[in-house]
């Protein structure tokens, strides 16, 4: 992509939310090796993720690389810095934190020895920005995030243009993201491909009653009552308070509620919760598999405010058969298709909401499989890897300017 082409210099800040931030001053031969050919017979696709945290991008990148290699390619995958919790994921680790001197250094021989090098969200633009500067490699970049949420002061569309300015290529989730990255953030169309997310379908089997009935039996749950289940962050632009609230609406006096996750809203939650009348909503910590919980539902719900793009847990819910209610928040109008594939509800709206789930739950038996045949064809990680092994052969055949 043409543009300008960055220096330790020109970013004065550390990275940040996906944003350039303030990195010590040190200078370039200091931070970067001298440019050596790899000493290897096909140089990798080289994967770049901010920590091994189980995060949706970094699941992501996990799911790429074994499908890429599927498909005959040479993939290496590293993180920017350790996981911040137990469940972790094991790629190498770069350095002792995201923006540090040294993962820099370690980024940029990583860098050297790969063939094009992909760069998954937030801290991974600054960084592989600067770290590919003077390199053949090629840098594409992956957007997941909702841009106009997250970068959302003048200084960070600045740097964050900067950054985008020294890629080669940017991937999309969806249209709308594409849009804003010429619109907001003046990337070339040309330099712009929509890859959706993606799940793959093995983690997500189809769910029968008796499955069901099991799932909520280990988390507490009626296993004779409806069940309507939110898996993520408590969160405030999450709005599973909106769940909550619904479930005070008459729609849904049969219905129970699982909330699986954390987060800061937790306890206003928990005090939400108790207004419910005959504790029909379970309170449970993060789990290591979505599927877990999900089988668990007869519908999924996700009224999200803001900041979400394109969710795994609503591709992984349709995988399973399970129709979803959720808000139209960027890319997840593409996942659910309202009235085919289940139904999309205004924001800030417990009572309509309530209505959608019964609704919903009433056609689940349409709505499910309509959900699962959707999220195959779109979403399954093995078309969605083909699509990024176009992408990467576009790349590893132009010349970099």
């Amino acid at each position: 992509m043409e543009g300008t082409r960055l220096t330790l210099r020109s970013i004065d800040r550390q990275v940040s939310g996906g944003q350039v931030g303030r990195v010590p001053a040190v200078s370039l031969s200091s931070v970067f090796p001298t440019l050596r050919g790899a000493n290897v017979a096909t140089p990798p696709i080289l994967q770049v993720i901010t920590d091994n945290d189980r995060r949706g991008g970094q699941v992501f990148a996990a799911d790429l690389h074994l499908a890429l290699e599927g498909l005959g390619e040479s993939v290496r995958t590293v993180a920017l810095s350790p996981a911040s919790g137990d469940s972790a994921l094991d790629f190498e680790v770069l350095g002792p934190s995201r923006r540090h001197p040294a993962t820099l250094a370690s980024l940029r021989r990583a860098i050297n020895r790969g063939a094009v090098v992909i760069g998954h969200g937030s801290t991974t633009l600054p960084m592989c920005a600067v770290a590919t500067q003077g390199s053949p490699t090629p840098f594409v970049y992956r957007q997941i995030s909702e841009q106009r949420f997250w970068v959302n002061t003048p200084a960070r569309r600045r740097r964050t243009r900067l950054a985008l300015a020294a890629t080669d290529h940017v991937t999309a989730l969806w249209q709308g993201a594409a849009d804003v990255l010429v619109s907001d953030f003046g990337v070339d169309p040309q330099d712009i491909t929509i890859v959706p997310n993606g799940v793959p379908a093995q983690r997500c089997p189809p769910v029968d009653a008796s499955a069901r009935r099991a799932a909520r039996a280990r988390f507490g749950l009626d296993p004779d009552r409806h069940t309507l289940v939110s898996l993520g962050a408590f969160a405030p632009e999450k709005g599973v308070d909106i769940l909550v609230r619904a479930m005070q609406h008459e729609p849904l006096a049969a219905w129970q509620l699982l909330l699986v996750g954390a987060g800061p809203e937790q306890q206003r939650l928990e005090q939400l919760a108790q207004r419910v009348p005959d504790h029909r909503v379970v309170i449970h910590g993060p789990v290591r598999s979505g599927a877990e919980a999900i089988a668990a539902a007869d519908v999924l719900g996700l009224t999200s405010r803001a900041g979400d793009s394109m969710p795994a847990v609503l591709i992984e819910a349709g995988i399973m058969g399970i129709p979803a209610v959720a808000t139209p928040v960027e890319g997840i109008v593409d996942i659910v298709l309202d009235g085919r594939t289940g139904r999309l509800v205004p924001r800030e709206d417990p009572q309509a909401t309530a209505t959608a789930v019964r609704d919903v739950g009433e056609r689940a038996g349409q709505l499910g499989p309509a959900a699962r045949q959707h999220c195959l064809a779109q979403f399954e990680i093995g078309p969605v890897a083909r699509r990024w092994q176009d992408v990467l052969s576009r790349m590893r055949s132009a010349s970099r300017s």
